[in-house]
């Protein structure tokens, strides 16, 4: 009798990369036509545009989007795709009309232009290789699972100078700090009461009403926030023609998203304390969403809204870990190790995102040195 065939050890890191490769070969296929599509393009301003917008359309919806959407994807996993596809897509549509036509075509809700007319991201005649294959870059990172910030990522290819980055940055992480804080206070102080009322494992109907209202909230502000990571490969004042083209792109990479369930990404959330739950799911995203508002309103500055949604789960993953009436160090561990993975991803899309900038751009290379060099 043949022996059963026994799989050998995978534990060696050459073996590993090897089982990635063969595993990922349709998506490496895909990623290397993509390099080479951008190879052509560039030095071709008008095709290299729409290169480097298709490109930026597909990836921040596979990446970025997840953190406004994914809560909602993952407490809603009954319903058909189409009809949640329907309804963010519709909100999609009228949110980025009124900037349109409020803004005299610029679909961003002035985050790529200052009150002067003149932009810290001015859109270039000619784009250069890093620029277009930024959001390819995005997509292999999504792909690894990781949350990475596309606000960094591909404005920071665009950046005039240094002052572009580091306000973004600035912005940002005053944005992770006050996430963090709020909703480790929401989740520590209210979490008896909130394990008392939420005991019962089916919610009331009247939640999924409340869930939709909020999520469909944070989805707009999410769109006046991020929208210019996908347009900002486009002329700041678009065209009718250059609006539709922009808009229903989008619209049909959410319909994508949705049918997928969020892809590989959708992870990120679904491994986290019962983020299933329609009510825990409501409360991670009120907290998101009046943090977006606040930070939407304060300045024009773009800002990575994946740092305020990482800030906002690992604050109630902490507090959860810490409020449990079962004192024991595994659920905390558990807790500081997703939060410590969630940001050194993060910050590795930051370290990313600013190699990629200085490659692009000769004057932030210069301003890199100098700064090196003291």
């Amino acid at each position: 009798m043949a022996k059963k065939f026994k799989r050998i050890n995978r534990d060696r890191p050459y073996l590993n990369i090897l089982d990635f490769l063969v595993k990922e070969r349709t998506f490496l296929a895909i990623i290397m036509v993509g390099l080479i599509v951008a190879g052509i393009s560039t030095g071709y301003g008008r095709a290299a545009m729409w290169v480097g917008f298709f490109f930026a359309a597909y990836a921040t919806v596979a990446n970025d989007s997840i953190q406004s959407l994914g809560t909602f994807i993952e407490s809603n996993k009954a319903k058909k795709w189409w009809i949640l596809w329907l309804f963010v897509g519709t909100i999609f549509l009228v949110t980025v009309s009124w900037s349109f036509f409020h803004y005299d075509g610029d679909v961003t809700y002035q985050r790529l232009l200052n009150p002067d007319g003149s932009s810290d991201y001015p859109h270039p005649e000619k784009f250069s290789f890093f620029q277009i294959i930024a959001p390819l870059v995005l997509l292999i990172l999504t792909r690894m699972r990781m949350p990475v910030s596309t606000t960094f990522l591909i404005l920071s290819v665009f950046s005039a100078d240094t002052s572009g980055i580091t306000s973004v940055v600035s912005k940002s992480l005053s944005g992770y700090v006050m996430a963090f804080v709020l909703s480790f206070a929401v989740w520590y102080l209210s979490y008896n009461a909130i394990r008392k009322f939420f005991k019962s494992r089916k919610a009331h109907t009247g939640w999924m009403a409340v869930q939709w209202i909020v999520s469909g909230s944070l989805w707009a502000v999410w769109v006046m926030q991020d929208g210019a990571n996908i347009a900002v490969f486009l002329p700041r004042h678009q065209s009718l023609f250059q609006f539709i083209i922009f808009a229903v792109t989008i619209f049909l990479g959410l319909g994508l998203l949705f049918y997928l369930r969020g892809d590989r990404i959708q992870e990120v959330v679904s491994e986290k304390s019962r983020i299933s739950d329609i009510r825990a799911a409501t409360l991670v995203d009120l907290t998101y969403v009046l943090l977006l508002i606040y930070k939407l309103f304060i300045s024009t500055v773009p800002m990575s809204t994946t740092w305020v949604f990482l800030g906002v789960i690992g604050g109630r993953e902490i507090a959860i870990s810490l409020a449990r009436k079962k004192k024991g160090k595994k659920h905390r561990n558990k807790a500081f190790r997703l939060i410590a993975r969630d940001f050194t991803y993060a910050f590795l899309g930051l370290i990313i995102s600013v190699a990629l900038a200085a490659a692009a751009n000769k004057s932030i290379r210069d301003a890199i040195f100098a700064g090196i060099t003291g």
